[in-house]
């Protein structure tokens, strides 16, 4: 299944996919490779069953989060083609000063983070959707109350507008001493 399905990839798509994404064509060749093989059913497309089989997603406590925001980016519910998986990808490439590509920015870097948080996908982190993710990452290991206690601080720390709620900018300038370019990335062999 892998190796035939490179076939598959004609170069008008491979150089398209470099052009939005950034990724070199044996880049983008050797994750076609990996897309293949996730697509259990060969059907072009991956389900939110296909992700959930890779194993290092299954035991990542936000796992369902990372798969939500694949999808969430792509604007699919349900199916992701090979196109919209390089995009989200794209985010996790290293930042390189010189060459600009806006999926794979510190903005475009910091919008993914964000959309871990905002559960509801209403453009706000309450403290609700706080607390849930951080019970996803931490489970019993910290008492509800400390939870909580974190969750509040973090809402009183990054919530400039008093509206209890932290907003993508607020978001922004709460990280703003977070080196998101390098703690976001993946090293992708060429």
């Amino acid at each position: 299944m892998g190796n035939h399905s490179s076939l598959l990839l004609r170069e008008e798509e491979i150089a398209t996919i470099q052009q939005e994404t950034g990724f070199t064509p044996n880049q983008i060749e050797r994750l076609y490779s990996r897309f293949t093989s996730l697509d259990k059913g060969d059907n072009g497309f991956l389900c939110r069953e296909d992700f959930h089989r890779i194993p290092e997603l299954a035991i990542n406590p936000l796992g369902d989060r990372i798969v939500n925001a694949f999808f969430c980016e792509s604007g699919s519910e349900d199916q992701l083609n090979f196109k919209q998986f390089m995009k989200v990808l794209a985010h996790f490439r290293p930042v390189k000063k010189d060459k600009e590509n806006k999926l794979n920015s510190r903005e475009g870097k910091l919008r993914f983070a964000f959309q871990m948080y905002d559960t509801d996908n209403d453009e706000q982190i309450s403290k609700e959707e706080l607390l849930g993710v951080l019970q996803m990452m931490v489970g019993d290991n910290i008492s509800e109350e400390q939870l909580v206690s974190i969750a509040e601080r973090t809402i009183v720390e990054a919530d400039k507008d008093g509206d209890q709620m932290i907003s993508f900018q607020e978001f922004c300038t709460a990280l703003e001493r977070t080196d998101v370019e390098q703690k976001m990335s993946i090293r992708f062999l060429n």
